[in-house]
């Protein structure tokens, strides 16, 4: 096989990116919004707060039952959130159609793979790591391993380093605008999956190429390191 990406790093983000997660993110809300004897919510409810994190998505699941946690209140959800979702996190969780096949291929073509992701490190590490896709990556970077998280683009400069690649070489792929600042700011061309939980359109996003299902993005990729 030609090694045409030897060399370059490509640097995903997860949540909406590389896995579906929605539903096993939903199933933890859910869990606290009982536990605070809130009704359950659906996915369209809080589908443009997973990539905030775990309190944005408690806080918009009880405003749109028109409550207002205190930050006690909060901060007990918050944890019971982060066990009930670590007890059942790759339950309904999945790559996204092709993902798999296709960064094998990039992998075989010479490229290194990183996840640049906001979700904790701990999850971001045992959600790869139970479908059995973490050995895939150079390095794994999660929010709170890092000073700043996205849309800093020093939290992509790191994981770059981290996967001992040069930023010079690299390619940021993710699914939110909160990605693409973060690889503005890091120097990097951006690719746009917008099959992810953001509701931006391609042009407000504004990328270097836009992929919509992952059968596309070899091509992709080709056309930015040519």
């Amino acid at each position: 096989m030609e090694k045409w990406l030897n060399g370059w790093t490509i640097v995903f983000d997860l949540d909406g990116t590389l896995v579906n997660t929605a539903p096993d993110l939903l199933n933890a809300l859910n869990h606290v919004l009982e536990h605070a004897e809130l009704e359950p919510v659906g996915l369209e409810t809080i589908a443009t707060m997973i990539g905030h994190g775990a309190r944005a998505m408690i806080r918009q699941g009880m405003a749109h039952q028109g409550h207002a946690p205190e930050e006690a209140q909060l901060d007990d959800l918050f944890e019971r959130f982060l066990v009930h979702y670590s007890q059942h996190i790759a339950v309904g969780s999945h790559p996204f159609e092709m993902a798999v096949e296709v960064l094998d291929g990039l992998a075989g073509a010479g490229a290194v793979l990183a996840v640049c992701t906001n979700k904790k490190q701990n999850l971001s590490d045992q959600l790869l790591r139970e479908l059995c896709w973490a050995d895939r990556f150079a390095a794994i970077v999660g929010a709170d391993s890092v000073p700043s998280r996205k849309p800093d683009g020093d939290h992509i400069l790191r994981t770059i380093v981290a996967a001992g690649g040069d930023a010079g070489r690299a390619i940021m792929v993710g699914d939110s605008r909160t990605d693409e600042r973060a690889a503005r700011h890091a120097g990097l061309p951006f690719v746009f999956v917008p099959f992810g939980y953001e509701v931006e359109s391609e042009e407000e996003i504004g990328a270097d190429a836009v992929v919509t299902h992952y059968s596309m993005l070899a091509s992709a990729i080709s056309r930015l390191v040519s």
